[in-house]
């Protein structure tokens, strides 16, 4: 997909990848939230973390990129840095290795830990387009065009008879909304409300397949 002047591949992962600058660019990690659940006596399986950590590291072999944003929300809450098992936090300490790393800051991490290492912003802006954790209301010509989390977008329709929700790309003329990454993200079906300002241009969705994504007129989306 095309945002601007710079050309996104949307990958059946969930990441984008830029491939001219080696860039990919994820959301939503939402790692520890199971021990968060947890702590307040809702019971899940604590491997959450490590499931992500797994298919993030799979997705950076796979495209090799030379530079990663995670766009908020890589912990569920503060405490999440500080709850990562030995083996998770080597893990991550292995997807950084070689490459740059940014953490930008969202509603659930609103810092990072120094000791993660990498750095992180709470919006970074570069080659005319905005990273940032939630969308803007209105952007403004200074930030060009804009990739974000925070929604978690899915998308649901009826194929063959049978309703499919699934995570998705949200888009439009300059804005990506990206699916939520993380093994218990939730997820918000694109006619939400919450949707429409954001996309007065009309909204594009890039559906997550199990080896491309797939694009879905809107008049096929259904509400929840």
């Amino acid at each position: 997909m095309r945002l601007g002047a710079t050309l996104f591949l949307a990958d059946p992962s969930g990441v984008l990848f830029e491939p001219q600058a080696r860039l990919l660019v994820v959301a939503d990690l939402h790692l520890e939230k199971g021990s968060a659940f947890a702590a307040r006596g809702v019971l899940l399986p604590p491997w959450d973390t490590r499931a992500t950590l797994r298919r993030l590291a799979a997705t950076i072999a796979r495209l090799q990129p030379a530079a990663v944003i995670a766009l908020g929300d890589s912990f569920h809450d503060v405490g999440g840095p500080a709850r990562l098992d030995p083996q998770d936090r080597a893990l991550l300490a292995d997807l950084r290795h070689g490459r740059d790393w940014l953490w930008v800051t969202g509603n659930h991490d609103p810092a990072i830990p120094p000791e993660l290492g990498g750095a992180s912003a709470d919006v970074f802006r570069h080659g005319g387009v905005t990273y940032r954790h939630a969308p803007e209301a209105a952007l403004t010509e200074a930030d060009g065009v804009e990739l974000c989390g925070h929604l978690h977008p899915v998308a649901r329709l009826r194929v063959r008879g049978r309703s499919l929700r699934r995570r998705c790309f949200a888009f439009g003329q300059r804005r990506c909304i990206l699916p939520a990454f993380g093994a218990y993200a939730g997820g918000l079906n694109v006619r939400d409300a919450a949707f429409a300002p954001l996309f007065p241009g009309g909204l594009a969705v890039r559906i997550l397949g199990e080896q491309r994504v797939f694009a879905a007129p809107a008049s096929l989306l259904l509400p929840d």
